[in-house]
């Protein structure tokens, strides 16, 4: 994409925007000339994401938001429509992951948890942003964090790999219901990915990381946050004009093995 700036005049939401993959899709969003409402339930970390935005060339704001609530996503869009004018495009990647069992003694309340963080936030996120985009008139372009646990779950992991699979689900439904309005709908299934949330993963199951490393990727490393901002920024630019429902594995090849 060269120097030119492939978002400038758009706007964009990113939820999870305080930290890990979000932070860097924030920070890669600014430096093409997006203006950003950043969503997270960090305060802290989202206004220090604002920061960041700011001195690389973009505008940002901050929205303290439970994408598990309704109200709390709609207040998000709304501050998006309103402040910038409409809303372009939207990268939904707030998850929660902490499962050490299996199925049979995964505690009722966790997989609660999980299935409102990681996959009711992306139904109701798609839901507002969708209306928002429609309402302009103007199509638009909605990436969802999905994971290779979208395809391939990993050991104790059954409400997480639920979640994503769903969130696989609500992707492909949506990108065919929407297409015609020209809505594009994708979603990116990032493979181990050197994250706080990937970082305490390992350490809470007293794991080696390089171990971890070499085990779930040909490559031999973990990815960085900024090689999923990077797939993020083509699927909301023009250059993946013609990309609508797929679900774009960035994962060391972990999932071709």
């Amino acid at each position: 994409m060269g120097t030119t700036r492939v978002l400038e005049g758009r706007t964009a939401i990113v939820t999870g925007g305080a930290g890990g993959m979000g932070l860097a899709i924030c920070r890669r969003f600014a430096e093409n000339g997006a203006s950003l409402v950043i969503a997270d339930v960090d305060t802290a970390g989202g206004e220090a994401a604002v920061e960041q935005a700011n001195r690389v060339g973009g505008e940002a704001v901050f929205v303290k938001t439970d994408v598990s609530s309704s109200a709390d996503v709609n207040a998000m869009v709304t501050t998006a429509t309103e402040r910038f004018g409409g809303l372009d495009c939207a990268v939904n990647a707030a998850a929660i992951e902490f499962e050490r069992v299996p199925l049979a003694d995964c505690d009722d309340g966790d997989f609660d948890r999980m299935i409102n963080v990681n996959l009711r936030s992306v139904f109701l996120c798609m839901k507002y942003e969708i209306k928002a985009m429609l309402a302009s008139g103007g199509g638009g372009r909605i990436v969802n964090i999905a994971s290779t646990n979208s395809f391939r779950p990993q050991p104790n992991q059954p409400a997480y790999t639920a979640s994503k699979h769903g969130v696989l689900g609500l992707t492909r439904s949506a990108a065919v219901d929407y297409a015609a309005a020209g809505v594009r709908i994708n979603a990116i299934c990032p493979g181990a990915i050197d994250t706080p949330m990937l970082r305490n993963a390992i350490s809470a199951r007293q794991r080696d990381p390089d171990e971890v490393a070499h085990r779930l990727t040909p490559l031999a490393r973990f990815g960085h946050p900024e090689e999923i901002a990077d797939a993020a920024l083509w699927l909301c630019s023009d250059s993946s004009s013609f990309v609508l429902g797929h679900a774009l594995a960035v994962d060391g090849g972990y999932l071709a093995t």
